[in-house]
């Protein structure tokens, strides 16, 4: 009887390993990388990335301003910005006019902008960076992201880097 006992449960263990085996997918099917003329943002911008340097938690927020600019014969319209992580904000200026502040997605509610930028115009994205958010784990080098999207197939990002300290 015991002797039965112990190869029920092999065979049992068995079984269950052979389905977790046959359940794993594959591998993925790679698509084809986009034509170059779709991997192009719509927008350019002066600098792509800001080293803001060392910074002090107790001095508070850092900003950084990002000139973009549509160098299309047609207008680009930007659909929405989003940031990576909730310590940094991002904002919209354009003609001296202050748009909505964007955040991380999932971190309240991030509206369309729906902003037309015409042809040969320029605007900025005020990037705002909390190096305290965090607390004191979010202590030393840190990397954040502003992603603009305009329904291209390349978003443009834009990043920046900084050294965070007590």
């Amino acid at each position: 009887m015991h002797k039965n006992r112990i190869i029920g449960t092999v065979l049992v263990v068995l079984l269950l390993g052979g389905l977790v085996v046959a359940a794993k997918p594959g591998p993925a099917a790679k698509s084809p990388p986009p034509a170059e003329a779709q991997s192009q943002s719509d927008l350019s911008a002066q600098e792509l990335s800001f080293d803001f340097g060392t910074i002090s938690m107790a001095a508070g927020n850092v900003t950084h301003r990002f000139s973009i600019k549509n160098a299309n014969a047609a207008p680009v319209v930007i659909r929405k910005i989003s940031t990576s992580c909730m310590c940094t904000t991002a904002q919209l200026v354009k003609g001296g006019r202050k748009l909505a502040i964007y955040g991380m997605p999932g971190h309240g509610y991030v509206p369309n902008l729906d902003e037309p930028i015409a042809p040969n115009e320029q605007a900025m994205v005020e990037v705002v960076f909390d190096p305290a958010a965090h607390g004191p784990a979010g202590i030393g080098r840190v990397e954040r992201l502003v992603t603009i999207y305009t329904g291209a197939a390349q978003p443009l990002e834009l990043s920046f880097n900084a050294l965070v300290a007590p």
